[in-house]
């Protein structure tokens, strides 16, 4: 039987990863999960890009150390990726919108870049039909999503021109309540403090009416409840959870609960099971603290604090808190299968997908990048999920939706 991939291709592209999955047999007698991996097109919606994306520091073409390339796509047969314009949250004033919109305006360059350089392995998708012709040609599909609104500044005027550039979904908030609404996640090194906004402000409800009308997938995750369920109620769309968890499973205030899975379920809409260690699997108490210890001494303690470091501090950072799974295990493929069998459960097969957070802290063992995505679709079929399911899981939902968005705003 075919592995889910093959050593020679693993020695070729010179993978350190984890062990693969076990193999299991497909529905159809003699074929490989591969196989049916191969046949399903397969979406991840949430993949991030770093500050030498697109540069001769890493080349997205080549083999790189970054989560996602296009080699480590083709190797694990990954169809599609949403990659993200992302910025962290900051002050809410004119001095921080001007620097969230440079922010901004570098991450998308970078993803123009990739598709410059490479127009004949990745081209960009505007439509669930894109999505589909394109995969259909061999070449990989991007797609890209805003991360926090909070670049749009004061209002919603600038959300049509990252429409023309393609932006597809987005997200409400990040890590800290910002202009629109409330975030999941507070920072009180910016003042945040518990419902200060009651959910959506009056700008977040122009931010969800103008995602409608231009055919934008609004994107809860990172999205207080309170915000998240009036986001749910005022858009004329189905919406999205671009990468989350089931907080039944592991109880993270990002997670979302079964009372949003069925609301976003009613909505028509999709949540994208994450596969971020310390959302898929709580930390142990022991772990926290010996990260946060990390942390202090090496005056690592906040996101800003990481991202001003240089990049050999970084790497430094990021190996002592690695080491840090000898000793505590991270959670595994199977794990967050877990997380995707409750939101089934839930929320129904139809309105539940899959995405990464690649190179944005997502990755477990044996989905720790795009290369090993297969053993994602081993354990699918391992828990009896049939193909028709996994295909629904691995993007045919997610495109629904994007169908249903398109629609509304026609």
């Amino acid at each position: 039987m075919k592995t889910i991939i093959s050593g020679v291709a693993l020695a070729a592209l010179c993978l350190a990863t984890p062990a693969l999955a076990q193999e299991f047999e497909s529905q159809v007698p003699g074929e490989s999960v591969r196989d049916l991996h191969d046949r399903v097109l397969t979406m991840d919606t949430h993949v991030d890009i770093d500050g030498k994306y697109a540069t001769y520091e890493l080349d997205p073409g080549t083999m790189t150390a970054a989560q996602v390339d296009l080699p480590k796509m083709r190797a694990g047969g990954l169809d599609a990726a949403f990659f993200i314009v992302y910025v962290g949250q900051d002050e809410v004033t004119e001095a921080g919108y001007a620097e969230a919109r440079a922010k901004a305006e570098d991450k998308y360059v970078r993803i123009r870049r990739m598709l410059d350089a490479y127009p004949d392995q990745v081209e960009l998708a505007l439509t669930a039909d894109d999505v589909e012709r394109i995969a259909a040609t061999g070449k990989r599909v991007a797609l890209i999503g805003m991360e926090n609104a909070y670049p749009l500044g004061p209002s919603v005027e600038d959300l049509e021109m990252w429409r023309d550039r393609g932006v597809r979904y987005v997200s409400i908030t990040h890590m800290g309540h910002n202009q629109f609404g409330d975030s999941s996640n507070l920072r009180f090194d910016l003042g945040d403090e518990p419902g200060q906004n009651d959910g959506l402000t009056d700008l977040g409800r122009e931010l969800v009416k103008e995602a409608n009308r231009l055919g934008i997938m609004v994107d809860i995750s990172h999205v207080g409840k309170q915000t998240t369920m009036q986001a749910m109620e005022l858009s004329t769309a189905p919406v999205v959870a671009s990468h989350s968890g089931a907080k039944a499973v592991s109880d993270n205030p990002r997670n979302l609960d079964d009372e949003q899975l069925r609301a976003l379920a009613e909505n028509g809409g999709v949540a994208q099971m994450v596969a971020f260690d310390s959302y898929v699997k709580r930390p142990s108490d022991a772990r926290i603290d010996a990260e946060e210890a990390i942390r202090a001494e090496m005056g690592m303690e906040s996101s800003a604090d990481r991202q001003a470091a240089s990049e050999e501090k970084r790497r430094e950072y990021y190996s002592r808190i690695n080491a840090l799974d000898a000793e505590f295990p991270p959670a595994t493929v199977a794990d967050v299968v877990d997380h995707i069998d409750h939101a089934v459960e839930v929320a129904g097969i139809d309105h539940v997908g899959i995405s990464s957070d690649f190179d944005g802290g997502g990755g477990v063992t044996g989905w720790d990048n795009a290369a090993e995505t297969p053993n994602v679709t081993a354990e699918l079929v391992k828990r009896g999920y049939s193909e028709e399911e996994i295909e629904k899981l691995w993007g045919g939902n997610l495109r629904r939706v994007m169908r249903a968005v398109e629609a509304a705003a026609e």
